[in-house]
């Protein structure tokens, strides 16, 4: 079964999606779904995100359950030990990964990170300090490292 939940947060509009086993969507969305179906998972999730934009949360304990490869997951699991307020480059997760050459597919397993946000794929800024894509705008992503205290260029 498919849980979900929609959240107005102060970066515009987040649609939230769970399964039994934890949170599979965190993403962006232009309108609010009104087809909503929410679980305690999707409350939670939503309570840590308001709690994260009022700058009372620094850690999600919300369970993930993200969908992806293998390697996908590794690298979403290396996101999740960057600490609040602090940013890596690829080659740092490539590097932690023990696959220091792998910069591009860690680039590319961040660009489809389903998790936004409690998955701190914003967090990772090209290796000399400048802002790097991210699936919810460059904006949006200006506006969680500036949350974060987070200095780019």
């Amino acid at each position: 079964m498919i849980f979900s939940q929609s959240l107005t947060s102060p970066l515009g509009h987040i649609w939230i999606e769970a399964n039994e086993a934890g949170v599979t969507v965190v993403k962006f969305v232009d309108e609010i779904d009104a087809m909503a179906n929410p679980s305690a998972l999707t409350e939670q999730c939503c309570r840590e995100l308001n709690a994260y934009f009022a700058r009372e949360l620094t850690t999600f304990t919300v369970p993930v359950a993200a969908i992806g490869t293998a390697f996908q997951q590794r690298v979403w699991q290396q996101l999740c030990t960057i600490p609040f307020g602090h940013a890596q480059h690829y080659g740092q997760i490539a590097s932690a990964l023990g696959q220091p050459t792998a910069s591009r597919a860690v680039g590319m397993a961040n660009g489809r990170n389903p998790v936004s946000i409690i998955v701190p794929c914003h967090r990772v800024i090209g290796k000399n300090g400048t802002l790097t894509g991210y699936a919810g705008g460059l904006l949006r992503k200006q506006k969680l490292l500036d949350l974060e205290g987070i200095p780019y260029r």
